[in-house]
């Protein structure tokens, strides 16, 4: 009796994490209070506190919602090119650089890293590392239904070398989200063409 369904609940949490990362693109993560986006939302600053806890975990959860965005991306491209990893590179390529160019939240690290707003990016950063593994894991699973004639190490050195070329370029982009995805698929291309028969070896 009385009390609020889950879905109610869950559908609460979502309009108050895309408001503080519209938020923090246009004001800084410093301007973002409880009372603030309780107002922009039209909920109660209780409510707000409910569904989100912390700021920090505010911050958490803004990336996770825009990951999400992006993972959907990868596996979208990879979806559509279920015979063609090269095709399938390509495309997540351009799709995760066409959709980091109108984030919102990316626009603000990006504006953060360049000392608009020190406090925004050490929370964000915490988890970098935390998500490259999960993004990694995911590529891992894709390319792992292609037959490439890679051996597991050798692709994941190449799911490295992508996932980091990538992030560099969603962050200071140097061209086009075409012309990166472009160079990626033909560099992909080459390897997949002739690989490394010598076993790798690190350390």
């Amino acid at each position: 009796m009385g009390g609020t369904s889950p879905a109610a609940a869950s559908g609460r949490r979502q309009p108050i994490v895309e408001a503080a990362i519209e938020m923090t693109a246009r004001d800084g993560w410093a301007a973002v209070t409880m009372t603030r986006l309780a107002e922009q939302v039209g909920v109660s600053r209780q409510t707000v506190y409910n569904e989100v806890g912390s700021k920090n975990a505010l911050a958490d959860a803004m990336l996770a919602h825009e990951l999400h965005r992006f993972l959907a991306a990868i596996s979208g491209a990879f979806d559509r090119h279920a015979g063609d990893l090269v095709e399938a590179i390509h495309d997540a390529v351009r799709d995760v650089l066409d959709l980091a160019r109108g984030n919102l939240l990316v626009r603000a690290i990006a504006s953060a890293t360049h000392g608009a707003d020190t406090e925004l990016v050490p929370l964000l950063t915490t988890q970098a590392e935390t998500l490259l593994i999960e993004v990694k894991a995911m590529l891992a699973a894709r390319v792992e239904t292609y037959r490439t004639g890679l051996t597991a190490e050798q692709a994941e050195v190449l799911i490295d070398l992508m996932t980091r070329t990538v992030l560099s370029h969603v962050v200071q982009p140097t061209g086009t989200p075409a012309a990166t995805a472009d160079g990626l698929a033909w560099l992909a291309s080459r390897v997949l063409e002739e690989p490394v028969r010598k076993p790798l070896r690190f350390g």
